[in-house]
C-alpha cells in the first residue's frame, strides 16, 4: 500500500531461466548487444558490483525503477559513446493506456489498477517513461545507435527468438466483468428504490451497506495518497470514495439523511467534474448512478 517495495537482484544460470518461461508459454527474445570488448568487461564488472550484498537490494518503482529500466540504465552507463534513440513521434500513450493494454484480458485486474492510479497516469509519456514495459524497451533498443568519435554503430547487432510463445491457458475467472457486475448492482438499486416508493419507507440497511463499501474503499485510497508508488498521490476517485460516509452511518441509522444527502450530492458533482481530467475505472459511472439514486427524499 505504501510502496515500500524493496527488491533484490539475483543471478541464475541460463539453463534454469529459459525452461521457466517455456513452462508458462511465454516467449524469450534475445537481443545481442553490439558492444566492444572493453564495454563488455565494464558491463560485467558493473553487474558484479550490483550483485554485492550491500548493493543488490533496491527500492522498486513500477514505472521508474523496475526490471526494464534498470538494465537499460546500466547498459547505457557502460557504453563509451552516446546511445541515440529513434524517437517515435506518433507514439505517446499515457501510463494508464499502457497498463490497460497489458491487462486487456484481465478485466478485474484492469479495474483495480484504474482505481489506484491517479490523474498523473493520464498524462502523455516520454520515450524513457514508456520503457518501463520491456516490449517498449526492446523496440527502442533494436532501433538505437551508438555515437562515438563521429561514427555510428547499431546498439543491437542481432535479434533471436530463443523460446517461441505457446498457447496461454487462462485460469478460472469470475465469469463477469466490472461493467456487468455494476449493471446488476444498478438493477438491484432500482428494484430497492421501487420497493421504497411503493411501501413509502426507506431501506436504511441498503444505505448503510453502500456507505460502508464506499467508505472502506475511500480509506484505501486515502492511504495511497502517502504511498511511494508513482501516480497514486493525486487520485480523483477520492472525490467520491473517501472515509466520510463511515462518519455519517450513525445519522442514517437514526433517520437523519438531509446533511448526508447534500454532502453526497456535492461529492458526486465533484466526481463528475474530475472525469474531465482522469479516466475512471470501468463501471464507475454506473456505481455513481447507484449512489445518486439514494439521494431521493
Amino acid at each position: 500500500m505504501f510502496g515500500l517495495t524493496d527488491y533484490e537482484l539475483a543471478a541464475y544460470p541460463y539453463d534454469t531461466f529459459w525452461p521457466y518461461y517455456q513452462k508458462w508459454d511465454s516467449s524469450i527474445t534475445e537481443q545481442v548487444l553490439n558492444l566492444t570488448n572493453d564495454e563488455k568487461r565494464q558491463l560485467q564488472q558493473a553487474l558484479i558490483e550490483n550483485l554485492k550484498p550491500e548493493n543488490k537490494v533496491y527500492r522498486y518503482n513500477f514505472f521508474y525503477n523496475n526490471c526494464s529500466t534498470k538494465p537499460r540504465d546500466i547498459v547505457e552507463s557502460c557504453i563509451k559513446g552516446k546511445v541515440i534513440y529513434n524517437e517515435r513521434e506518433d507514439f505517446a500513450p499515457t501510463f494508464r493506456e499502457m497498463v490497460r493494454e497489458c491487462n486487456r484480458y484481465h478485466a478485474w485486474s484492469k479495474f483495480g489498477n484504474d482505481m489506484l492510479l491517479g490523474v498523473k497516469a493520464d498524462m502523455k509519456t516520454s520515450r524513457e517513461e514508456q520503457e518501463f514495459l520491456p516490449h517498449n524497451l526492446m523496440y527502442d533498443v533494436a532501433r538505437a545507435q551508438i555515437y562515438e568519435n563521429g561514427t555510428y554503430r547499431p546498439l543491437v547487432k542481432e535479434e533471436r527468438l530463443l523460446v517461441p510463445p505457446g498457447v496461454h491457458k487462462w485460469g478460472f475467472g469470475l465469469g463477469i466483468g466490472p461493467y456487468e457486475a455494476f449493471t446488476l448492482l444498478l438493477l438491484l438499486s432500482l428494484g430497492i428504490a421501487l420497493y421504497e416508493w411503493r411501501k413509502k419507507k426507506i431501506a436504511r440497511w441498503w444505505d448503510v451497506l453502500l456507505m460502508t463499501v464506499q467508505g472502506l474503499v475511500g480509506v484505501m485510497l486515502t492511504v495511497m495518497i502517502f504511498s511511494q508508488h508513482p501516480t497514486t498521490s493525486l487520485n480523483l476517485n477520492i472525490l467520491l470514495f473517501n472515509p466520510l460516509p463511515l462518519l455519517f452511518i450513525p445519522a442514517i441509522i437514526k433517520g437523519r439523511r438531509n446533511t448526508w444527502r447534500k454532502l453526497q450530492l456535492a461529492m458526486l458533482l465533484l466526481f463528475a467534474i474530475g472525469g474531465i481530467f482522469q479516466s475512471y475505472a470501468e463501471g464507475m459511472w454506473i456505481v455513481a448512478l447507484c449512489l445518486l439514486i439514494r439521494l431521493k427524499k
